[in-house]
C-alpha cells in the first residue's frame, strides 16, 4: 500500500514540477507585446476592463447551460458504446430511450427559439 501512495506522490510532483516549469519557460520565453487588438473584447463581446458588475443576456446562459447538458448528455454514449456487450439488451434499451428523450429536449430547444442568436 505504501508502494502506490509512494508512486502516486512521485507522479503529482513529476507534475507539478514539470506545469511550474512550463508555465516559467513560457513567461519568460514568451514575447509580451500587448496591443489594442489582443485587448479588445473577443467572444463574449464585453469590454475586458469594464465594470464586473455588467449583466448579460439571458440567451447567453441559456445557450451555456444547453451546451454543458448536451456535451455530458453525449458524454454517456463511449462508455455505453464500448460495454455494449456486458449491458445486454435492457441497457441497449435504456440507451435508447435515454437518446430519445435528448432528442425530444433538443427538439424542444430548438422549437421555442432558444438556440437562434440575434
Amino acid at each position: 500500500m505504501y508502494f502506490e501512495l509512494g508512486s502516486l506522490l512521485i507522479v503529482l510532483l513529476l507534475a507539478v514540477f514539470l506545469s511550474v516549469l512550463l508555465f516559467g519557460a513560457s513567461y519568460m520565453l514568451g514575447w509580451q507585446l500587448p496591443d489594442t487588438e489582443k485587448l479588445s473584447a473577443y467572444e463574449c463581446g464585453f469590454d475586458p476592463y469594464e465594470d464586473a458588475r455588467n449583466s448579460f443576456e439571458v440567451r447567453f446562459y441559456l445557450v451555456a447551460i444547453l451546451f454543458v447538458v448536451f456535451d455530458l448528455e453525449a458524454l454517456f454514449l463511449f462508455p455505453w458504446a464500448v460495454s455494449l456487450a456486458q449491458v445486454g439488451l435492457e441497457g441497449f434499451w435504456g440507451m435508447i430511450d435515454f437518446l430519445l428523450e435528448l432528442g425530444i429536449g433538443f427538439f424542444y430547444a430548438w422549437r421555442v427559439g432558444s438556440l437562434e442568436w440575434d
